[in-house]
């Protein structure tokens, strides 16, 4: 019995000893391991939003035609840099930093942020409580933020492929990332004037879709369709090289949603982020049945790029409401969303409107939409998981109009700002700098006239040891069809 005691005794004095420290440090905070989880996740969730620009360039270059594909990868280089060197300067500041309830105005060039501090070294808004209850790194806070906005800008320029000056990437990417995203971003994600009247989006479905579809409208509008797309008032088709390339680039863009959304939480710890990702996958899954039977219902056929299409719709529709609502509304996000991006591709042409990857559709549309299933779905126990009080459960459960109403001015003030910013802008670098390139540079592809080469050259040049011997009819026979087909690409 005395045995029993003593083990008992010793047993407790172990609690005590192990379980003071515990108490103490979740008095203080975080501990140091769940600190180090949360910024490993937000890391790799950043890395997995970083590589959807591998899937931008896939996508954008399989819809382009072959004579343009280096410019296209050109492009996605270019604007990266930008992103991340304009976002360290200003952007991240205005958009994160303290300020008043439409901008930020602090931490320019992340020069507030102590490396071995918090994100509060910063002045960055709680969004969620999980930045002040994790105590991230500012830098793992930025990494994650502007990898975001690279997939905003990636947006733009999805509709103005083939004919678009590389001068005017490099203009407007500036601006955009520099001004237009951050301000939009600050008034949700910032702690700004949306988020105070309880206005959601969790991972960006207005934030970052809309507001890069709405800058690619504002510039397609005054760059004008590609040569030959409208024939005496009908829409031609001009199907891109590669449809593989396309699909593969849908495949990378899927697998980066896992951290887009997922990531969001800007935590680990505390937080279900599978659920969310079981959310996105069902409802990509969903957008790509419902474009397949719209694709049937449309064309008569099944067109793999309107399946591919339904993917990124459905993702980007779920990517607002992904935290707030349950599976069955994330497949009913999808699958109406998908049903409806090959009818709207159809509309898009039929107002005359050169969209060479569906953007409008797939980014535009579905972002509202997505925004909007926020004030139908969201359930108010997913609300309050997140300690978002001042919003409202969706219709659906019981919150009445007043969350849908919310989300339609959220909406509609995004679209407004962006898309009146962005039209000045590409209006300018239009009277300028220029919009866009020449006829003769179009025809002879962007590649060779922008770039000084070919990103297929084998296609358009004699390499020599490129071709087998025995595939020459002659000399010269191979090249002089390769000719003719520059011609028409």
């Amino acid at each position: 019995m005395r045995q029993r005691s003593l083990r008992l005794g010793a047993a407790a004095a172990a609690v005590l000893l192990f379980g003071i420290p515990a108490l103490a440090a979740a008095a203080d905070g975080p501990s140091p391991t769940d600190v180090a989880v949360n910024s490993m996740w937000v890391v790799i969730a950043a890395i997995l939003v970083l590589f959807m620009q591998a899937g931008f360039a896939m996508l954008e270059i399989g819809l382009s035609r072959m004579k343009n594909s280096g410019a296209v990868a050109g492009k996605i280089v270019i604007n990266l840099a930008i992103t991340f060197l304009m976002f360290w300067a200003i952007g991240f500041a205005l958009g994160f930093g303290d300020g008043n309830d439409f901008v930020g105005s602090a931490g320019w060039f992340l020069g507030n942020a102590d490396a071995a501090g918090d994100t509060n070294s910063l002045g960055l808004f709680d969004f969620g409580n999980a930045l002040a209850a994790y105590n991230l790194p500012v830098e793992a806070v930025f990494f994650f933020q502007a990898v975001f906005c690279a997939v905003s800008l990636a947006i733009v320029f999805g509709t103005m492929l083939d004919r678009t000056k590389f001068i005017a990437y490099i203009i407007f990417g500036v601006v955009f990332t520099g001004l237009i995203y951050p301000i939009v971003a600050h008034w949700t994600w910032g702690g700004g004037w949306l988020f105070q009247q309880g206005f959601l989006d969790f991972a960006g479905s207005s934030i970052v879709h809309l507001q890069g579809a709405l800058a690619a409208i504002a510039g397609t509008l005054l760059l004008g369709p590609r040569i030959g797309k409208f024939r005496e008032g009908k829409p031609q088709p001009i199907p891109g090289h590669s449809i593989p390339l396309a699909i593969l680039g849908v495949l990378i863009l899927w697998v980066g949603w896992m951290g887009f959304n997922p990531g969001s939480f800007l935590g680990a710890v505390g937080y279900n982020f599978a659920d969310v990702a079981i959310n996105t996958n069902l409802a990509a899954a969903a957008g790509v049945i419902g474009a397949t039977i719209g694709s049937l219902v449309m064309f008569k056929t099944l067109d793999v790029s309107q399946m591919g299409n339904g993917a990124i719709a459905g993702l980007v529709a779920i990517t607002a409401p992904c935290a707030f609502v349950d599976p069955w509304a994330a497949v009913v996000i999808g699958f109406v969303v998908g049903i409806l991006v090959p009818a709207l591709v159809v509309l898009v042409d039929k107002i005359k409107i050169d969209d060479p990857i569906g953007c409008i559709p797939v980014h535009g549309v579905s972002g509202i939409l997505g925004t909007l299933a926020v004030g139908l779905f969201a359930t108010r126990d997913r609300l309050d998981a997140l300690n978002l009080s001042g919003s409202e459960a969706g219709i659906f459960y019981g919150g009445g109009g007043h969350q849908l109403w919310v989300q339609v001015y959220g909406v509609a003030a995004t679209i407004a700002f962006t898309f009146t910013a962005s039209f000045i802008v590409f209006a300018l670098i239009k009277y300028t700098v220029g919009l866009r390139v020449s006829e003769e540079d179009e025809m002879a592809g962007l590649d060779i006239s922008e770039h000084g080469m070919y990103g297929y050259p084998e296609q358009f040049i004699e390499v020599p040891g490129a071709f087998p011997e025995s595939a020459r009819t002659d000399g010269s026979s191979l090249f002089a069809g390769s000719k003719t087909a520059t011609s028409s690409q």
